[in-house]
Formats: C-alpha cells, structure tokens, sequence
C-alpha cells in the first residue's frame, strides 16, 4: 500500500548526492580518471618484463644466392626457442630508459641433427635521446595536474546535483503549494458563495456580483485540476532525479529555517582561487602552450640517440656453456638527423606555438578576471537574497492578514467583489513570490558552494583527496 513520505530539502540534496543517476555518472568518471592517472604513475615504475618465441619452426625450401652469383635452393628444417627476461626504468629527467636483462637461446637443426645454446647471461643497456623533446618530463608537470583537476571537478559535480536537486525540489514544493492555495481558494469562494446566495435573496447584492461569485468557484476548481496535474508531474521529475523508484507518494517540507551568515567577498575570492578547477587548469593550460613551444624548438634542431649495452655472452652445445667463463659483449650506437634545408617549415613551426603560447596567456589573464568577477557576482547575489527574503516573508504575512480582512469585510458589504478578487489575487502572488523567493536563496547557497568548493553556513572544505579513498 503506497504511504505518503516527507522530505526536507537537505534529505532530497542528500539522496541525490548517494542514488541520483547523476552521482552514479560522476562516480564513474571519477574512478575512470583515477584508474587513468595509476596507468600515468606506472610509465615511471621499474616495468619486468618475459618475452620470447616458442618456437619458431621452420621446414622449407628457400633459395641461398652462391658467391658467384648462382641460387641453390636449399631445404631448410630447424626451430628456434628464445627467452629474455628484462628489467626496464624510464629516467624522467632524460627522457632514456635503462635496463638490465638476461637471455638464452636454443637453435635446432633438424637435417644436420644439430643443437646450440647461445645468450647472455647479464646485460646492461641504454637508451638515451640527446637533444630530443623529453615527453616523459613533460608528462611529469602536467598529467598531475590533469589529475587534480579531475578531483575538483568531481566535487564540483556535486555541488551541481545539489544545485539540481534543490531546482527539483522547489519545482514541486511550488506545485504542492499551488494546490494547496487553489484547494483553500475553493473552500473560501464556495463559502462565500453560499453566503451571497442568501445576500442575494435578501437584495443586498446585485445578480452580477452573485454571478461574478460563482465564476471564481468554477475557476478556482479548475485551478485545482490544473496545479494536481503540475505537481503530479513535478513529483515524477523530482523522483527521477534523485533515484527514487517506490510509488509512494511525496510531501516536501518548506525549508524556512534559513542559515544566519553573511559571506565576505575576499574570503569567498580566496577559497574559489585556493579550490577551484579553473586555478588548476590555468596553470595546465600554460603549461601545454609552453610543452609546444618546447617540442617545435627541440624538433628544430639536432637530434641524436645513443644506444648503449654492456653485458656478458657465450655459446655452446648445452645449457651449461653458456654460463661458463662467458665473454665480454658490448654495442655502441650513435644516430642522429640533422635538418639542412627544410625551406622555413620548423621556423613556422616555433613562431606558431610561441603565437599561440602568447594566445593563451592572453585569453588567461581575461579568464582570471572573469573568474574573479564571477564569484564576486555570486556572493553579492547570495547576501542580496537574504535581505530580500526577510522583506518576501513580511510581505506573505501582510498579504494573508489583509486578504482575511477582506472577506470579512466583504461579507458584511463593506468592500465590493472587486475588491476581494484583488485581494485574493495579491495573497496568492506574495505566497508564490515569497516561495519563489525562498528557491533562489537555496540554488544561491548551493551555487556559492559550487563556485567556490567551500561550506561558508559550516565553515568546511569542500575537497578531500580522493586518492586516499
């Protein structure tokens, strides 16, 4: 049996923040883009690594060119087993990678009934690019912050389903309250109705002012019809929302109690630029302008790689000699590219990214402003609504004592039906406006909240390290 259930404004913000589809959503992301920054971290870890071939058969007929020029095709029937296991680690301040491994060879040959062992029982290599763009240093200074801005973003998601929720919420506490106003208008103009009948019947009231009576009871009935439609409707929205599937029905408590606090604008300012995404990413935004001027530089000029291996080898008919009194083995390589004539193409390079580095610091200096005058705003909009509520509550009092004057007055022929309408019309409107009211102080609170990543009503931190989770 469906039962009717009560919520507050902090309970439905809450149940969006644990249930709603949009929490899941950032949940989600969250975790994709912590799993993202764990496969960054990794790149600079020791890597061990087993590779190989088993086995590398081979049973064919192939031609082998002769000194004299001359091909003789010959049968071919071997097979070859490797095995290397390796030690790698990436040297981010160079951009190289050493490694230490180890190998070992097996070599079949099955026409001459032949078997060899050859390998390497220790090695040392390197792998250094000289005078290349190191993406690996790079990478360093801005995937963290790529990273951290994915922990603020979470947050502030949160702070936008508060935001939603809290517009979801007074969307149906408006249609509750529109319902509840078109019922009680119905109630009072049948009263009255009733009333006038009888007035009527006496000729103290003219037949169109009995009829004028009955068009606000029909009107204030199909009112009713209409605002049930609206908050039926209002009711599925907000279920869907925060993740409700039950078929109870919903009554929302009016959040009257409003926090007693006023918001500094520096403090606001100095919380927003301590915890906001937009700091994180101006710094990530320089920094990726600055790594493209970097590489066009370094794709300009000489571009060496030294490859490098020390170690220890040897060969023999079993396993065994290859580990006894093994040789020295070293390789030494050098290469290197070095443009001539390239007819201007990584000058334009360089001057495109040093443009576009001026571009960005240009278009950040105008973000930090409009961020600035962006909290700013909020905070200034936030202490306005305080004020103006306090004037909306006196005003709904007003209104609902003047209108209850009014009926009486009318019932005693005082005031003409004109005058009555007016005043029931004015006690609707300062109802919806002080409401109305009421919903813009919350989405203000909540936005504040999003705009700076700081609880000002509780005086917390919006942020926590979610690597720590």
């Amino acid at each position: 049996m469906a039962q009717t259930r009560s919520y507050t404004l902090d309970d439905v913000v809450q149940l969006a923040r644990s249930k709603s589809p949009a929490w899941f959503r950032a949940e989600t992301r969250k975790e994709n883009e912590y799993w993202r920054y764990k496969t960054f971290r990794s790149d600079y870890n020791p890597q061990l690594v087993l590779s190989g071939r088993l086995p590398s058969f081979n049973k064919i007929v192939t031609p082998v060119t002769q000194p004299d020029g001359n091909v003789i095709y010959r049968e071919i029937n071997n097979n070859e087993v490797q095995l290397q296991l390796g030690l790698s680690q990436v040297i981010g301040v160079t951009g190289g990678t050493v490694s230490v491994f180890t190998d070992l060879s097996r070599y079949d040959d099955f026409i001459q009934d032949y078997v060899q062992f050859s390998g390497q029982p220790v090695s040392i290599g390197l792998n250094q690019p000289i005078f290349q763009f190191n993406q690996f240093k790079w990478n360093k200074r801005i995937q963290p912050l790529v990273y951290e801005e994915s922990q603020r973003v979470y947050f502030e998601e949160l702070e936008q389903i508060s935001i939603n929720a809290t517009r979801q919420f007074f969307d149906l506490l408006l249609a509750q309250i529109n319902l509840e106003i078109a019922r009680k208008n119905v109630e009072s103009n049948d009263t009255i109705y009733q009333i006038a009948q009888g007035r009527y019947n006496l000729g103290k009231i003219t037949e169109n002012d009995l009829l004028q009576l009955e068009l606000n009871l029909v009107n204030s009935r199909l009112d009713v019809s209409k605002a049930l439609v609206e908050q039926q409707t209002a009711a599925l929205n907000l279920k869907s929302f925060i993740g409700l599937s039950d078929t109870d029905s919903i009554t929302l408590l009016l959040p009257e109690h409003i926090p007693d606090f006023m918001v500094d604008e520096n403090v606001a300012l100095s919380e927003a630029i301590k915890n906001k995404v937009d700091m994180v990413q101006f710094r990530r935004r320089k920094l990726e302008a600055l790594q493209e001027v970097t590489r066009a530089k370094r794709a300009s000029g000489v571009n060496m790689s030294l490859q490098a291996s020390y170690g220890l080898t040897n060969q023999g008919q079993s396993v065994s000699e290859v580990y006894q009194e093994p040789a020295d083995a070293l390789r030494v390589g050098l290469q290197m590219n070095v443009p001539i004539v390239d007819w201007g193409r990584q000058k334009a390079r360089i001057m495109t990214a040093e443009a576009n580095m001026k571009m960005v610091e240009y278009q950040l200096l105008q973000d930090e402003v409009n961020f600035q005058q962006e909290i700013l705003t909020e905070v200034r909009n936030f202490n306005m609504l305080r004020e103006q509520l306090k004037a909306r509550i006196k005003s709904d009092e007003i209104a609902d004592k003047a209108y209850n004057i009014s009926k009486q007055l009318f019932l005693i022929g005082k005031i003409s039906i004109t005058d009555l309408n007016q005043s029931l019309a004015s006690k609707d409107r300062a109802k919806q406006a002080y409401v109305s009211t009421l919903r813009d102080f919350w989405v203000a609170y909540y936005q504040l909240r999003e705009k700076t990543l700081y609880d000002f009503h509780h005086n917390q931190l919006l942020v926590r390290d979610i690597q720590t989770e």
